[in-house]
């Protein structure tokens, strides 16, 4: 018996020295493991640390970043709305339109600034400011990464840590989680992959995110209180929205703008564009000559492209020992790096017959002159006709295998003009030969052309010039009355900055703003009115020369004047 119980001790004692040994050797393997690791570590630590040590000297377009609300250039209509739609006690979310380099996103950074020390905003000292950019935000459709709503770390996925082996989903805040409390900005809102702007939709709404698992069990009580507070209650996400983007208003979606404030920030004026090329010279520490900045204005379309081309040209200059920017060297760089004029048009010098000063808008907020030129010859047959050029007449629209053609809505408009001609001023379109010109090669799509198309072709048969200092825009009845357009805001600046002195516009798109700029605006309600601005009076000293139409022709034809 004895002998019997002294086995057994002698097994478990033997036994107890296995166990001991193999969790000693465990612990020994883990004691190493992180020692090996550690060690591992250490030398990535190292090699960091050299990796940070190693600096280049500021790039120049960091330096010209703007620092304060007097470095951003010619948005102040822009900065004022900004103001108003987030620095006061009730905040927006807000769409800013506008070409590039024109100061959005530094303009939304100093807005943030200034509504955190403003006492009456909800914006707190510390809140952040996120910023991504949505052509480049990685979006999965499995819902395994959205770095905007937020994912979840499934215990099925690799790396998913202790938790994840307990079969614990983990939920992993996104951009709007990270914004909470302050403003998130999406750069190039309109690329943002549309499952994710249906989403983004659903969080401004809620001012928090509900994200989804099915390996999420309410009822397992493995599964730490605060991921079941985080499914169940949602993670918070109440920032304010400031999207940019480069895109038309009416390519963004309706459901998301409906839900914002739209601000839009206008392209450079060539002299602002002078005053950030002399800012960018400065602090590059170089002098430049005056006309090498006029060789910028005349091509550099916003800030960044002016910075870009002093900053080459300032290389080129110190490659040839000079501290100073020329002419022949920003020349170069303009013939190197292919940079095209801007597109700006100046009014004419003188009124012509046939020539009207028009107005588009080719971008958001973004206006712009649009010549038209008509000549109308007699034609003894009677069998005239209209000929346009220098718009579509007839596009394809759609994709592959889901297309659909449709007229032209200028081609529509020319029409109208040809009707309200005939039969209130009695220009028979069989009696000449119209040719009406879009010069510029820019497509012209809309009715806006309409009033400015009907001055052209009343001019050319009647021979009698158009003021060259007035500009126009508006859409025409069959009945001759003017209708209102869009973009009329855009259009009366783009004619400032061409040298107009007079504007024409649809009576019904006059606002009280027009009266404190240096033009005069005039609201009209019919052509007639607009003939009445927009034609030179036989008394008036600026009156062309008009080459006498063959006038027994014209009676041979049966045209009156």
């Amino acid at each position: 018996m004895d002998y019997a119980v002294n086995a057994i001790s002698l097994i478990q004692f033997f036994f107890a020295i296995v166990i001991g040994l193999y969790f000693l050797n465990l612990l020994k393997s883990q004691q190493g493991n992180r020692v090996a690791v550690e060690r591992e570590s250490k030398k990535e630590m190292d090699k960091l640390q050299r990796l940070r040590e190693v600096s280049l000297t500021e790039p120049l377009s960091e330096k010209t970043r703007p620092s304060n609300f007097s470095e951003i250039v010619g948005q102040d209509d822009g900065l004022k709305a900004l103001r108003a739609a987030l620095c006061g006690p009730n905040p927006q979310h807000v769409l800013v339109y506008g070409p590039p380099g024109v100061g959005k996103t530094a303009a939304a950074r100093l807005i943030l600034d200034e509504a955190r020390r403003n006492p009456v905003s909800p914006f707190a000292a510390a809140a952040k400011f996120i910023e991504m950019d949505a052509t480049t935000a990685r979006f999965d459709e499995r819902g395994i990464a959205d770095p905007l709503i937020g994912t979840v770390h499934d215990p099925i996925y690799q790396g998913a840590g202790a938790m994840g082996v307990a079969g614990i989903p983990q939920p992993k805040a996104g951009a709007v989680t990270k914004a909470h409390g302050g403003l998130l900005f999406i750069d190039e809102i309109g690329e943002l992959h549309h499952i994710q702007m249906n989403k983004l939709l659903k969080v401004l709404e809620d001012r928090k995110v509900f994200l989804e698992s099915s390996y999420y069990n309410s009822e397992d009580t493995n599964i730490p209180t605060h991921i079941h507070d985080i499914f169940q209650n949602g993670l918070p996400a109440d920032f304010r929205l400031v999207g940019a983007t480069t895109k038309l208003p009416q390519d963004i979606p309706p459901a998301i703008r409906s839900r914002c404030v739209e601000i839009f920030f206008r392209p450079l004026a060539s002299d602002e564009v002078a005053r950030i090329t002399y800012n960018a010279a400065k602090k590059a520490d170089f002098a430049i000559e005056d006309s090498a900045v006029d060789v910028i204005k005349k091509y550099a379309t916003n800030g960044r492209e002016a910075v870009n081309i002093v900053q080459i040209s300032a290389g080129i200059a110190l490659n040839d020992g000079s501290h100073k920017i020329t002419k022949a060297d920003v020349e170069w760089v303009i013939n190197f790096g292919q940079y095209a004029p801007r597109p700006e048009r100046k009014v004419p010098d003188k009124p012509q017959v046939g020539f009207v000063n028009g107005l588009a808008v080719y971008g958001p907020n973004v206006g712009a002159v649009m010549e038209i030129e008509v000549s109308a010859v007699p034609n003894l047959q009677g069998t005239g006709k209209m000929t346009i050029t220098g718009v579509v007449e007839e596009e394809e629209i759609g994709a592959p295998g889901r297309t659909m053609r449709r007229k032209s809505m200028a081609k529509g408009s020319m029409e109208n003009v040809m009707t309200i001609l005939s039969n209130n001023y009695k220009v028979d379109p069989s009696k000449y030969d119209i040719h009406i010109n879009f010069p510029g090669g820019g497509p012209v799509d809309g009715p806006s052309a309409g009033i400015t198309a009907a001055t052209a072709i009343y001019s050319a048969v009647k021979g009698i010039p158009v003021d060259n200092t007035v500009a126009m825009t508006g859409e025409i009845s069959i009945r001759g009355l003017v209708k209102p357009v869009g973009g009329v805001s855009a259009k009366v600046m783009a004619a400032k900055l061409a040298g107009a002195k007079k504007v024409i516009i649809p009576k019904d798109n006059w606002q009280e703003i027009f009266e404190r700029m240096d033009l005069e605006v005039i609201g009209v309600e019919t052509i007639d009115e607009v003939f009445k601005h927009a034609l030179v009076k036989s008394s008036d000293s600026v009156r062309l020369e008009i080459v006498p139409l063959n006038t027994e022709l014209m009676t041979a034809a049966g045209v009156t004047m």
